[in-house]
Formats: C-alpha cells, sequence, structure tokens
C-alpha cells in the first residue's frame, strides 16, 4: 500500500462536539501538541467564520505557534452561488490567514445542491472549480472536502463523482471523500473509495474524512487505505459533533501496527497515550478509561487465568506491546484475582512473595473479605500497597488515631462552617489539632495536619486530586454504606485510596489516612 498522509481536524471539525469551547491559547497548545505525534497536516479552524479562528490564524502567522513537522491548514467553503471566487469574502479570508495549505468544503450531493445551496448542478460544480483555480493560482496547497459523498453517490453516482472530477482538473491536490452523517457502512465504503480512486488516478489524492454515527469511523478509515486512500482525516480521541470523528488515537495505531504503514516514528507512535491525554486536560473532558490503545484500562488485566499467562509470556493476553503505543501494563486486584496477581503487583512494590504462600494466601483473603465489605482495589492502587505491606510484616506505623470529632455549623446568615478536632499517636506522643474547613473533610484534613504539623514534613506537598463517592446500597437510605475513592498527589507520583462505612465521614477518613500513610511511607523509600 502507498504512503498515508494523516490530517487532524481536532481543532475545527473537533470543537464542534457539545460542551468544548477553547480559547485561542488552548488552541495553540492543542495544536502544538498534536505536532508532537508526526501527523502531517493540522487544521486550525475557520479564518473569519469567529473572532478567535481569525485570531488564532493571526497569531500563528506571528509566530507564536511553532509546529515542527506539520503544515497548518486553514479551513472554509467554495464560493457562493453566482459571485466572483475574487470577491468572496470566505475565500479572501483563507488567503489572508497566510496558511501554505488550505481545505475547502463543497456540496457532491445533489440533493444539498439544490435543497441546501439552492442552486443547479452546474452552478455548484463552477463554485468549485472557481474556489479550486483561485487558491491554487495564489500558490497554495489545495484540499477539497466532498461532502456528503456517500450519500451523494448513494442518490446519484454520476453526480457525486463528476464533483470529484472538477475538484481534482481544478488542480485540487487531494479529493476527500465525506461521510458527513455517519451512516455509511464499511463494505460500501471501500467500494465508493477504490471506484473514485480508480477515476482520479494520475490527477488527485483520494482522501477520507467519516464521521461516527454508526461507530465504524475507524473500520471506514482502515478500509478506505485498503481501497487506495492516501489521505484520511480524524481527531484527537475522536471527538466531533454528534457521536464524534474518526480516532486518530486509533487510526494511527491500527494503520502502524496492524496493516505495516510507516505513517509515524516509532518515537512518535509512543508518544500517543500522552497526546490522547493532554489534549483531553485542555479540552476538560474526561479521558474514556477504556478507549483502545491509550485508555487507562486498555491494557489491564483483572481475571486471574488472564494474569497467570501474563507472567509467562505477554503477548498471551495482549494485542500489542502498551509500551509501543506509551500506556502500561496495569494488574487489578480484585476478588477475582489469583495467586499470580498478588505475587506480580508484590513485584512491582519491591516484594518478593513467590516463595511465600503463605503471605499471598493471606493477602488474597483479605482482598476478597474486604471486596465483600465494599472495598475495591483495582482503583485504589496505594491502599492495595499499604494492605500487602501489613500482611507480610514490611511497614511501620507512623501515627495512631485515637479519636476524630467534626462539627458543622449552620449560620443565621446562611454560612456555613465546619469544623474539625483529632487526636493522634505518634512515636508515644499524644497529639491534638483543631482547624476549620469548607466541609467536614476538609476540616479534618486540616485538623490532622495540624496536629502532626513539623514531624512529617513529606505531608506538606500532599494534596487531593479528586474525590469520589459511591452509595453501595441504595435501598438504605441516608444510611447506606458508603464507598470513598481519594486520588492525591504529591507532585511527582498520583495514587488512589479506598474506604468503607456506613458514615460518610469515616469512609473519607479511612481513604485520607492511607494517603497520608502512602505519601510517608514513599518519602522514606530509597531512591532508584
Amino acid at each position: 500500500m502507498p504512503e498515508v498522509d494523516l490530517y487532524d481536524t481536532t481543532l475545527r471539525d473537533g470543537t464542534q462536539r457539545e460542551g468544548i469551547s477553547l480559547s485561542v491559547e488552548d488552541k495553540l497548545r492543542v495544536a502544538a501538541t498534536v505536532d508532537t505525534l508526526g501527523v502531517d497536516f493540522i487544521e486550525g479552524g475557520w479564518p473569519g467564520a469567529n473572532p478567535k479562528d481569525t485570531e488564532f490564524f493571526r497569531r500563528a502567522a506571528a509566530g507564536e505557534l511553532r509546529l515542527d513537522r506539520a503544515t497548518l491548514v486553514a479551513f472554509g467553503m467554495t464560493r457562493r452561488p453566482n459571485a466572483q471566487a475574487a470577491a468572496d469574502p470566505t475565500l479572501l479570508a483563507l488567503l489572508g490567514a497566510g496558511t501554505p495549505a488550505m481545505c475547502i468544503v463543497g456540496k457532491s450531493s445533489a440533493l444539498h445542491v439544490s435543497e441546501a445551496l439552492g442552486t443547479t448542478r452546474a452552478e455548484n460544480l463552477a463554485m468549485i472549480t472557481d474556489s479550486v483555480r483561485l487558491l491554487r493560482g495564489e500558490g497554495r496547497r489545495v484540499f477539497f472536502d466532498a461532502e456528503h459523498f456517500f450519500d451523494g453517490h448513494a442518490e446519484d453516482e454520476s453526480y457525486a463523482l463528476e464533483v470529484a472530477v472538477a475538484a481534482a482538473e481544478a488542480g485540487a491536490e487531494c479529493v476527500v471523500l465525506c461521510d458527513t452523517n455517519g451512516g455509511a457502512m464499511p463494505q460500501r465504503v471501500e467500494r465508493v473509495v477504490r471506484q473514485a480512486v480508480d477515476l482520479l488516478q494520475g490527477r488527485s489524492q483520494v482522501g477520507v474524512h467519516v464521521h461516527n454515527d454508526t461507530d465504524c469511523a475507524v473500520a471506514n478509515s482502515l478500509v478506505a487505505v485498503r481501497a487506495g486512500a492516501t489521505h484520511v482525516q480524524g481527531t484527537v480521541n475522536g471527538i466531533g459533533e454528534r457521536c464524534g470523528n474518526a480516532n486518530l488515537m486509533s487510526i494511527i495505531p491500527n494503520l502502524v501496527l496492524k496493516l505495516g504503514l510507516d505513517v509515524v516514528e516509532p518515537r512518535d507512535l509512543r508518544r500517543l497515550t500522552r497526546v490522547a491525554h493532554e489534549v483531553a486536560e485542555v479540552m476538560n473532558l474526561t479521558p474514556d478509561p477504556h478507549a483502545p490503545y491509550v485508555g487507562h484500562a486498555a491494557f489491564a488485566h483483572k481475571a486471574g487465568l488472564h494474569v497467570s499467562a501474563l507472567a509467562k509470556r505477554s503477548d498471551l493476553y495482549q494485542h500489542v506491546e502498551p509500551a509501543t503505543v506509551g500506556n502500561d501494563l496495569r494488574l487489578l486486584v480484585s476478588e477475582l484475582a489469583g495467586r499470580s496477581t498478588i505475587v506480580l503487583k508484590g513485584a512491582e512494590l519491591g516484594l518478593d512473595l513467590a516463595d511465600d504462600g503463605s503471605a499471598v494466601t493471606r493477602v488474597l483473603d483479605r482482598v476478597k473479605d474486604l471486596e465483600h465489605a465494599g472495598y475495591t482495589f483495582e482503583a485504589a492502587d496505594a491502599s492495595f500497597e499499604l494492605l500487602v505491606r501489613a500482611e507480610t510484616g514490611v511497614t511501620r506505623e507512623h501515627f495512631r488515631l485515637e479519636s476524630f470529632r467534626t462539627i458543622v455549623d449552620r449560620r443565621e446568615d446562611g454560612g456555613v462552617v465546619a469544623e474539625a478536632t483529632v487526636r493522634v499517636w505518634v512515636n508515644g506522643v499524644r497529639l491534638i489539632g483543631t482547624a476549620e474547613g469548607n466541609g467536614p473533610v476538609d476540616a479534618l484534613d486540616h485538623a490532622f495536619r495540624a496536629a502532626v504539623d513539623g514531624r512529617y514534613p513529606a505531608l506538606a506537598g500532599l494534596r487531593l486530586a479528586d474525590y469520589k463517592v459511591r452509595i453501595l446500597d441504595a435501598g438504605g437510605g441516608t444510611g447506606a454504606t458508603t464507598r470513598v475513592l481519594i486520588t492525591s498527589t504529591d507532585g511527582e507520583r498520583e495514587f488512589t485510596t479506598v474506604g468503607v462505612s456506613s458514615n460518610i465521614i469515616e469512609a473519607s477518613w479511612q481513604a485520607m489516612q492511607d494517603a497520608y500513610d502512602s505519601a510517608l511511607l514513599h518519602a522514606a523509600l530509597p531512591v532508584h
């Protein structure tokens, strides 16, 4: 198969996803991040369509965006019906953006020509031809997005193909066949793309831009390449309008690892997971933990049978090595775990349990008992480590809780203040701390720190990163058992702890106590 160009449209089509609104600074950061993947083109937006996109291209041209690998592309549309291309404001804004390459969209569906544009088929062809020729005459590279191509092909095959030929003969470098409604099936996509490739051979590349309304966007992109397409458009994490666009985070590794196409270098592929998560962070989106290749759980193994096999060969239950896409193998501890899981997790913690069968049994039994009570350790990695160390005797007591008390004061003016008192023992010394907070859990945290202040400097950098509460038995009403997961960070590592109780404050304290213990434990471990 020939080489394939990767075209990222995260900053234009991707931002049409509900709930996403990027600042210009956000767009600059996303473009720079995507550039590290080694894609060929990054579409920055539609100059003239809104002030932010116009400013983005202005700042990019001024040197605020330095792309080391990709070519920046501006997006627009063909001239309006019965107008002059040289005076069309959209085309003039495209030229004013100053990018070396441009992508313009035009109609390839006869139905859209008559109903949406309200013009004739001949005028639509003229609009495409005039627009491409104007931009090519200014020395710009031009891609033509044939909107609704697959639907238009089904309605009137000859006209859809006539549109593709018109764009190619006018000088479009690539004619991109768009499944705008996202309803095409892979078998049909492959057949139509192959027909277009045969028709345009020697005149233009053929590309695809597909949406994910049938959950086939990645598959449709791959079969298009198999049919001869040499240009694939998509977005980071598959974001986009409605159900999203083709997901480059799946397309790229599939092209490299499954189809053997060197669309990016191995070092670029190893950045895939980082890029996926960085872009999600900028867009304030929670990464899908189960996303192929880049999800936190993409290489997570829970069943004891799987882990036992992985201990012998890493490819027995994994289709690729996680490191090739910048991800990690994760072994999940739960009531489904087997002895191999405990041994391998112990090795991750620096504990050799291979020859200590009784310790492995104790850990397994303890995990199963606690999970039956509502705990979960597949997410609470730090709490599991503390459990293993406690059952194997490889631990120390940093502090011992004597008691805590919380008070929430709802005042006449509507203000709410929480106060907590914590009594702990540290090295035989009884310490008491009292503090206020935004709520009882926050007050407990401040009170504990007030009590041990000065004795454990390692806690100064510890902070809460996430706090999750789940009711385990909704039928219990306000007295239901509650599970609390707390994710903490010390600036270098992020870890999760768990607590379970019918009292949400007690469950929170359990999780916080494990967080304090984990932070102090790792602060005391030797640095390798």
